[in-house]
């Protein structure tokens, strides 16, 4: 290997992580609530706050557009996506099976005492989003809650092929339209999964998000039109 291949070697990785660096950081706004579904993202701005050149800028939004937390117009540029109503009953459709998985190999492999009280810890902090915590500490105690549940579980796999970004996206965008009582529905659910998972219940805990996955479906059928309306323009 010559001179120039370590070079181009070292800058290639650099490109890499500059990439990863802006779609972390994109994805960490969107659960702090600092971007929002439906929200054009402004190239000059971007390249400002994450400190990237437009090339990396570009080619990160690209990634992010694969996996569907961006979407890229034509003529207007990029944006925060949003979704419409299928696309949540077709991403529940495949989180549900992947998340009962998740909790029923934790409640099989069962976890250390830390992990089974943390476990139930998040599911406590979740639990107040129903009595009005904010949405930026809800998604995050949510993502911290089923990465301890594929961490029990010992599938290192589930991590990567389960989609909760995405399931972040339509958490912030229909935040602002959904009751407290919708809220307060969704989020009691995963104090049943963790109760079924450190009792060491598989078939409970299976049970539990099953039903979770019934309140999410009925929440969604509830919302009304305007919550899935965003446009790109």
């Amino acid at each position: 290997m010559n001179k120039t291949e370590v070079i181009s070697d070292a800058e290639t990785g650099e490109v890499k992580d500059t990439i990863q660096r802006l779609a972390d950081g994109i994805i960490y706004c969107i659960r702090a609530g600092q971007m929002v579904p439906g929200q054009h993202l402004v190239e000059a701005d971007l390249t400002r706050r994450f400190n990237v050149s437009r090339g990396s800028l570009r080619e990160g939004l690209k990634h992010l557009a694969a996996d569907g937390i961006v979407t890229l117009t034509r003529f207007r540029g990029a944006f925060i996506s949003a979704m419409d109503r299928k696309a949540v009953h077709d991403l529940l459709d495949v989180l549900e099976p992947l998340c009962s998985l998740a909790a029923r190999l934790a409640a099989e492999r069962g976890g250390t005492p830390k992990q089974m009280e943390t476990l139930r810890l998040i599911a406590q902090e979740i639990a107040r989003r129903g009595a009005g915590a904010q949405i930026a500490s809800y998604l995050e105690n949510r993502r911290h809650f089923y990465d301890l549940l594929i961490e029990m579980g010992g599938n290192g796999e589930l991590g990567r092929v389960i989609p909760l970004t995405r399931t972040d996206l339509f958490r912030a965008q229909f935040d602002k339209v959904q009751t407290r009582e919708q809220q307060k529905r969704h989020a009691v659910g995963y104090g049943r999964i963790a109760e079924a998972v450190v009792a060491r219940d598989p078939g409970k805990a299976e049970k539990a998000v099953r039903k979770h996955f019934i309140g999410t479906r009925a929440t969604v059928d509830e919302l009304p039109d305007e919550a899935f309306s965003a446009t790109y323009v």
